[in-house]
């Protein structure tokens, strides 16, 4: 290697990244010691970030897209001086309960330099569009003086392999987000080994044709790495930095080979390195003079910093608490009351012809409030709604909070979770819930990392009618529940989707799956109430009339209605029979017991629900009853499907009048 001034510093990366994966006996070295250099010239002369204040809101953001190279980014971010990553915590890489996780974690609880969680490959990148729209739309909301930073992705040919990778190479040219920068660790290698194996186009051209700016350059280079920063900064396009690299460089054993990628390294390995590279220090040894020029680069933006936090302090008295309120992701005083008076005017209303109608218009009653909400979706706008008050986003306007996808669930959610992850932004995707499945990678890691995402689906059960069975999600809903930290909700009318949105507004802690019939939602709850009956994920809606209850009916979204009248029947012939609507599972099982064992009664129950039944066995019981589901569907009218998979009234009487032996 030639002997530029820095190189010692990016040996600094090798070489905790060698010895922290020797000791940890596994681990990923082909990233952090071929992308060394690259991180170098990054973090050294262009990044801007203060490691004393991790969460500062106008920082750059760095994703590590190719997650498994996170020794590349803990060594980054123990050098550059960020509390949480210190020396012993790199040599605790994969140990239960280190920072240093496999994987680079997103933490739940505070700002540590992680903006996200990776691995999956594919999502980081995605991830990072979105902080990249994000970062726009608040730009163009609040003005430079307050937001203005770049989004950096270090990047692998997994990513650009993954599908996902090119939805976002169309949909970020297409927005031309200039502040997008992807560094490509272009080493030609992937896991199987050479990537001929298994593609033959040439990846700059991709770029090229979407609309982005791309440079090839020499990876080991760090002058030439700068140079392209310093033009991508410039240019109006998103950059594709092709950086050609050589992978696990500087282990001659593995170097630029297919084992560079995770093969096991050893001492030996180890010490070769140091031999051929021209490091005399020990393991997890950083010499003054080095660490000493990390810490000044990582001091490199506090006059920046100071510079920032004087601008915001000099906004007029209304727009910096307008500011600080969304940085801190706080909502508007007054928000819940929009909901309480729809949920009044509901009652009045004569109901609408589908059930996402409703959620369409609580979504446009918010849009005043709620100025820092996003609405993406997926080439759905007219039979989904959600757009109405808004303009769209785009390279014209960026304080559209609308934001046309296109026929790509799968980056819109993920673009979601970059917003989310970003700040300032209240993040919401609407498509159809059998489409879930397109978008259910991100759906996953917004529930692992935390992100307050709120997935709305349309078209929910049987209840669409003629588009048929590939658009009937009737596995779906048992899926999504069977995800941790995801609330869902189903809501059975125009009063529990007011009170359904007040929750997963209010939740910051996960996203939030709100799920909505094609068909038209007639009222179930006649009598206003100020209070959430929503909140405890069930309740009680009608308590048996005619005696003591024998038989509870437990129903969600709009089989509730179907439930009521199975009520009324067996009220009639002296059945003592309960409702229970369940829009939240999620909500109902973090009740205590006693709650939950006055809402389900201790006599027969019966499911109900236009899906499979599984999930529904921990209310019901082995031998309690179920009407719903039991394969795909068909393409007819709604009404005829319902009668011909027998979810009707009569059905459920029958059930219950079987488990009562009557």
């Amino acid at each position: 290697m030639n002997a530029h001034p820095q190189q010692e510093m990016a040996h600094a990366i090798r070489f905790l990244s060698i010895d922290a994966i020797v000791k940890a006996q596994e681990g990923h070295q082909g990233v952090p010691l071929g992308m060394a250099e690259i991180a170098t010239a990054l973090y050294t002369r262009h990044l801007k970030y203060n490691p004393q204040d991790a969460g500062w809101f106008d920082r750059d953001r760095v994703v590590l897209s190719n997650g498994h190279g996170s020794m590349l980014l803990y060594s980054l971010l123990h050098l550059t001086g960020y509390p949480a990553f210190t020396l012993d915590e790199i040599k605790r890489f994969r140990v239960l309960g280190s920072v240093c996780e496999g994987h680079p974690e997103r933490a739940h609880d505070a700002h540590n330099g992680i903006e996200v969680t990776t691995g999956p490959l594919g999502q980081g990148i995605a991830n990072a569009f979105g902080m990249a729209v994000a970062e726009a739309f608040l730009n163009a909301r609040f003005g430079s003086d307050v937001v203005n930073h770049f989004t950096y992705a270090f990047v692998g040919d997994g990513c650009l392999q993954e599908g996902v990778g090119q939805e976002m190479i169309s949909l970020a040219g297409h927005l031309q987000l200039g502040k997008l920068v992807l560094l490509w660790d272009d080493n030609q290698i992937t896991d199987d080994g050479s990537t001929e194996l298994s593609i033959t186009e040439n990846v700059a051209e991709r770029f090229r044709v979407a609309g982005w700016h791309v440079i090839e350059l020499d990876g080991h280079d760090m002058e030439a790495v700068s140079a392209a920063l310093d033009a991508a900064r410039l240019d109006p396009r998103p950059s594709m930095l092709a950086c050609r690299t050589v992978i696990a460089k500087g282990i001659a054993r593995l170097q630029g080979q297919r084992g560079g990628h995770s093969a096991r390294l050893f001492e030996e390995d180890a010490q070769a390195a140091r031999e051929l590279l021209g490091w005399r220090h020990g393991p997890f040894h950083i010499p003054a003079d080095v660490q000493q020029a990390w810490h000044t680069a990582g001091q490199r933006s506090a006059a920046q910093y100071q510079a920032w936090q004087a601008c915001v302090a000099a906004l007029p008295v209304a727009q910096r608490a307008e500011f600080e309120r969304v940085m801190r992701g706080e909502l508007p005083a007054h928000w819940k009351q929009v909901l309480m008076d729809y949920k009044h005017k509901a009652l009045l209303t004569p109901p609408g012809p589908s059930g996402i109608f409703i959620s369409a218009e609580i979504n446009d009653l918010l849009t005043p409030l709620l100025p820092e909400r996003m609405v993406a979706c997926a080439d759905l706008e007219a039979p989904t709604s959600h757009k109405r008050g808004l303009t769209a986003f785009n390279a014209q306007d960026r304080l559209g909070a609308y934001v046309h996808c296109g026929v790509r669930e799968h980056v819109m959610g993920s673009m979601a979770n970059g917003m989310a992850a970003h700040g300032g932004v209240i993040a919401l995707t609407v498509t159809y819930l059998a489409f879930a499945d397109y978008q259910r990678p991100a759906m996953r890691m917004a529930a692992l990392m935390g992100l307050p995402v709120k997935f709305v689906f349309s078209h929910d059960s049987i209840g669409i009618g003629r588009n048929g069975p590939t658009h009937q999600p009737v596995e779906i809903m048992a899926s999504l529940r069977a995800m941790p930290n995801m609330w869902v909700m189903r809501p059975a009318d125009a009063v529990e989707a007011a009170e359904c949105w007040e929750l997963a507004l209010a939740h910051q802690d996960g996203p939030v799956s709100m799920v909505f019939a094609r068909q038209s939602l007639p009222l179930v709850r006649h009598t206003h109430t100020s209070d959430n009956l929503a909140r405890r994920g069930a309740y009680v809606l009608h308590e048996a009339d005619c005696g003591p209850r024998q038989v509870t009916l437990l129903a969600t979204g709009s089989e509730v209605l179907l439930a009521v009248q199975a009520r009324e029947q067996l009220e009639a012939v002296g059945v003592g029979a309960a409702v229970v609507s369940m829009p939240c599972w999620e909500l109902f099982n973090a009740q205590d017991a006693a709650y939950r064992q006055s809402v389900l009664g201790t006599n027969v129950r019966v499911g109900i629900e236009a899906a499979v039944r599984q999930g529904w066995d921990a209310y019901l019981g082995i031998d309690g009853g179920f009407v719903g589901m039991t394969g795909f569907g068909a393409s007819g009218p709604a009404d005829e499907l319902y009668k011909l998979f027998n979810i009707t009234p009569e059905a459920m009487v029958a059930q219950a009048k079987r488990l009562l032996k009557i």
